[in-house]
This record gives C-alpha cells, sequence and structure tokens, in this order.
C-alpha cells in the first residue's frame, strides 16, 4: 500500500467529505486515493470555475467526466475574481474559500491536496513579506471552514510522490498553463528558486516542515500568554454605553514589557474584528496612544475599526464615515426588536423593569434625531437642564460616540437620550410600564438581549 494510501485510511468513517477537484495532478490523486479509502456515499467533490484560463470549460468538462467514472457527485461553482487592489492569486484564492465554506455543513470536511512542496513555497511567500511566527507555521493541516473543517492530508508527501502515484495508476489529469507563468510569485519560486535549494538539500521540504511546526507552537504559546493577560486586562467601560469590544487598561499595559505588550495588542484586534495590526499600526499605537497624552482626536486604523484613548482606557471602535449620518429623522416604531441605525447600530426598545428610569408608554409619536448642536434638555431628577454637550461629557460618554448618540424627541422636545437618560416630565409614572431605550454602537445578536 502507498503512503498516500495509507495516510487516507485513516481518515474518519463517521464524516462525509468534499475534496477541492482543480483537475490537476495533486487533486486528481487525492481524489482517486480517497475514494479507493473511503466507502461509497461518503465522497464528493467541488470545483471552482474561475474563468481565468481560455481553457477554464475544458478543465471543468475533464472534472465532470473524471467523477462520472469513478461514481463520484461533482458541484461546480463558477466564480467572479475581483482583484480590488489584490493580486489576482489572492483574489482566486479568496472566491475559492468563500464557495468552500458555503459548501460544508456541520459533519463536513473540505479536502484539498496541498503537499509539502506547497508548504516550503508558502514559507518563503511569507518569509519574504515579512511573517511572523504565525505566518511562519505556515499551512495548518487542519482548521475550521464554515460550518465543517478544512483538512491538508497530504501535506507531509512530497509531489514526487503524488507524481510517481499517478503514474502508477495511469490517471489523466489537466495542466494549468498558467503554473508556467513567472509573475506570480509562487510559480517563480516553484521554478527559479526552489530548484536549486533542493539539489543542495535535497530533504527541504521535511526540513522547513519541522520549521513551520515548530513557529506554530511558538505563536500557540505566545496566544495563550496574550489570552490571559487580555483577562487581566479588561476594563468595565466607565460610561453607560454597551462598547462593541472590550476596553484595555492602560494602567496594566503600561506594565507589560514593550513585546509582550505588541502581543496582547494584535490578540486584542484580531479577537474584535479588526484584523492583525501591521507593524507600524502597532508602532503608532504604542506611541500615540499607549506612551501619548491623552487627546480625544487621537486614533490609529486597523483594519474596520479605530484604536483610541479615553480616561485610562484602550478603545476598538467601529470606523465609520460621516457621510452614513443622515440628518433626517427617523421613526422609532413598536418595540422588543432593534431598529436599526446608520454605520451597523442599533436602538434596542422594549418594556422596562420596576427598577429603571422609562420613557412614558403614553408620549409621542417619537422620533429619532442626530445631533445638531446647541441642544438642552433636563435629566429626571436634575433641578435644571443642561446643554446636550455638558451632560454627555459628565455621564462619561467617550467624545467618538458623542456625535453619533442618537436622540428621541417628540416634535421639537429632546425627551430621551438611549442608554443615558430620560428627560423630566417625561418618564413612566411608578408602575406604569414605560419604554427601555438601551443603543448599541455596534449590534450583534449577542449584544441585543431581553
Amino acid at each position: 500500500m502507498s503512503v498516500i494510501s495509507q495516510l487516507l485510511k485513516q481518515l474518519p468513517r463517521d464524516k462525509h467529505y468534499c475534496v477541492a477537484l482543480s483537475g490537476g495532478l495533486d487533486s486528481t490523486v487525492l481524489l482517486h486515493a480517497v475514494v479507493k479509502a473511503l466507502p461509497k456515499g461518503q465522497v464528493r467533490a467541488v470545483h471552482i470555475h474561475h474563468g481565468l484560463s481560455p481553457n477554464a470549460d475544458q478543465w471543468q468538462q475533464h472534472c465532470e467526466t473524471t467523477c462520472a467514472q469513478w461514481n463520484v457527485p461533482l458541484t461546480t461553482v463558477r466564480v467572479n475574481v475581483q482583484t480590488d487592489g489584490k493580486g489576482l492569486e489572492d483574489a482566486a484564492r479568496q472566491a475559492r474559500y468563500r464557495v468552500f465554506e458555503q459548501q460544508l455543513q456541520s459533519n463536513d470536511i473540505l479536502l484539498t491536496a496541498h503537499h509539502s512542496d506547497d508548504q516550503v513555497e508558502t514559507l518563503l511567500l511569507r518569509l519574504a513579506r515579512g511573517s511572523g511566527p504565525r505566518g511562519l507555521a505556515g499551512m495548518a493541516a487542519s482548521r475550521p471552514l464554515g460550518q465543517g473543517e478544512l483538512w491538508r492530508p497530504l501535506l507531509p508527501i512530497a509531489r514526487e510522490t503524488l507524481l510517481a502515484y499517478g503514474r502508477e495508476h495511469q490517471l489523466q489529469w489537466i495542466d494549468d498553463e498558467s503554473n508556467e507563468d513567472l509573475h506570480f510569485d509562487r510559480n517563480y519560486l516553484r521554478h527559479q528558486v526552489l530548484p536549486p535549494l533542493r539539489r543542495r538539500w535535497p530533504d527541504l521540504g521535511e526540513r522547513w516542515g519541522n520549521s513551520a511546526a515548530l513557529c506554530g507552537e511558538a505563536d500557540q504559546l505566545l496566544r495563550e500568554y496574550a489570552r490571559e493577560d487580555l483577562e487581566r486586562l479588561t476594563v468595565a467601560a466607565p460610561g453607560p454605553v454597551s462598547e462593541p469590544s472590550p476596553v484595555l487598561s492602560l494602567s496594566g499595559l503600561w506594565g507589560l514589557s514593550p513585546g509582550r505588550r505588541q502581543w496582547v495588542l494584535r490578540c486584542w484586534c484580531e479577537n474584535n474584528g479588526a484584523g492583525l495590526p501591521t507593524r507600524e499600526a502597532l508602532a503608532q499605537i504604542e506611541g500615540q496612544l499607549v506612551q501619548g497624552r491623552e487627546d480625544a482626536h487621537a486614533l490609529v486604523s486597523v483594519g474596520n475599526r479605530t484604536v483610541r484613548r479615553f480616561r485610562g482606557g484602550l478603545y476598538l471602535v467601529p470606523a465609520l464615515a460621516g457621510g452614513e449620518w443622515s440628518e433626517e429623522p427617523l421613526s422609532l416604531e413598536g418595540k422588543g426588536a432593534p431598529v436599526a441605525l446608520p454605520g451597523g447600530a442599533a436602538l434596542q426598545v422594549d418594556w422596562g423593569g420596576a427598577e429603571d428610569i422609562c420613557l412614558s408608554a403614553h408620549v409621542g409619536p417619537l422620533m429619532l434625531r442626530w445631533r445638531r448642536g446647541g441642544e438642552r434638555c433636563r435629566p429626571v431628577g436634575r433641578a435644571h437642564s443642561q446643554t446636550l454637550k455638558k451632560l454627555l461629557q459628565e455621564y462619561d460618554l467617550p467624545p467618538w460616540w458623542r456625535e453619533r448618540v442618537p436622540l428621541v424627541y417628540v416634535g421639537e422636545t429632546l425627551v430621551a437620550v438611549p442608554s443615558l437618560w430620560v428627560c423630566e416630565g417625561f418618564q413612566a409614572a411608578a408602575g406604569e410600564p414605560g419604554y427601555r431605550l438601551r443603543w448599541f454602537p455596534e449590534a450583534g445578536p449577542a449584544r441585543l438581549e431581553g
């Protein structure tokens, strides 16, 4: 039995498998070996038609013929590859994996034919891009994908072994002409850089695979330490608004070494939807926010978020364009369901409890507006009215939320600021049901609680 067949015999029998089939040597060998290793009906294939080659239709036809011969169900999906300023290779990969995610159910495993030569190329590419331990860990043998998982069972196997298997079993495969185009970085490494390295070090794949494994272990350990630091450094936001992301204690960050602090910031950003910050962004966070003076206008962009500083804490805030905030009032309708607001925010409207100061249900009609400047109101329990600007400062609302907070009006009268206060004269009487209004600057199902 070949080493490939031995590997695939170890696949669990209680799963369903979907093979990513391009029609090339690697994926054809994988599909053939999987079909031989697993019971009938447990394997299907998916082919992505990128539309980038004039031969793409023939490749699809080849995959259909192959799967028909081996009695394997095949799904073909056409994608429209949009580069959006990225390289064509990356854009095509992103398009593929979006389809793969959609194809997987909870008990499904996607099998791809990546092998040790692919891993070496990946390590070189990431080294050229200046990657750290996580990038230099290379491609993982398995990871979650959509509702299922992605496995790379051939990762320990060299391409020469796949070629020998294909010839032994007289398999037919297609050759993608773009694999010879040295304009693509991976092809340049494959044809120009790696051959002399392999002549010098024939066991290059095994050696670099070991290095990737060590980098993966180091990255996992560093992230475990960072998660422990994050739990210890997360503090409650001073204001009454539910912050979209955990707030980090600046004094706690000051107590860490610079390197440890950077790992905490990386995990904080990545865990909360911003992605990994660049070294330049980390340097700006360090200089302008962690070590700098508090400045309401200071911010550092990380992905679709901005990092800001307020009252001894670091905040990760959704980055919103000013043009999203309309001056047109919005109707406030019903209760018990969130009202969508610009920029992904939401207003939750429901019945308040006895402990809440609620807006009377007998006032109305209610309207939502945004700040225009010069507003005044008198929160319940205050002897006099004050400017909205002063009240928002007093209630510890961070500066970046002060222009975004929704205001509830009856006619031209400001009657409530959600999550902060109800104005005198518009509160529900004792024992009377009323509206509890809560504002979520970045809404999500987990944030909109009853």
